[in-house]
């Protein structure tokens, strides 16, 4: 059975996932529907013509590792640790990777890896609040 912190844990853990998802899904709709807004100068040294594969990739890689992650949170499926730690990593490579490509353009950016950072010190601080059982409590035969 879960204690308390675990659970509170566990969905705050989802709700991070799931606002990184719904910002992935709309920034990637977004790039792929062609980002009017955003200076194609900006894609100026990378291998890309213009924002649809990176919004692709956007909304299938991070919107979508995050959202699994979330439901899995939310549902405490048994693997949701590990999709937790996947999607955070996912985050984390997604904003190292375009900073690398185009700088720092947006706030966004940090906010982002703040929140792939948090996903990641949550799920692991998660698996340490588990009850620890010595071989003597739970062994019955020696009573």
């Amino acid at each position: 059975m879960l204690s308390g912190k675990d659970k509170a844990t566990r969905y705050t853990t989802g709700a991070i996932l799931l606002i990184v998802a719904l910002n992935a899904f709309g920034g990637g709709w977004y790039g792929m529907a062609g980002a009017e807004a955003v200076p194609v100068e900006w894609l100026e040294g990378t291998p890309f013509k213009n924002y649809f594969i990176p919004a692709l990739v956007l909304f299938t890689v991070v919107g979508g590792s995050s959202l699994v992650a979330a439901i899995l949170n939310f549902t405490g499926r048994s693997f949701n640790r590990r999709a937790s730690f996947m999607a955070g990593g996912t985050m984390l490579i997604w904003i190292a990777v375009q900073v690398a490509m185009i700088g720092y353009v947006s706030w966004l950016q940090p906010a982002i890896a703040i929140a792939g950072v948090l996903v990641i010190v949550l799920t692991a601080f998660r698996g340490s609040l588990k009850p620890k059982t010595t071989s003597a409590s739970t062994d019955t035969s020696a009573q």
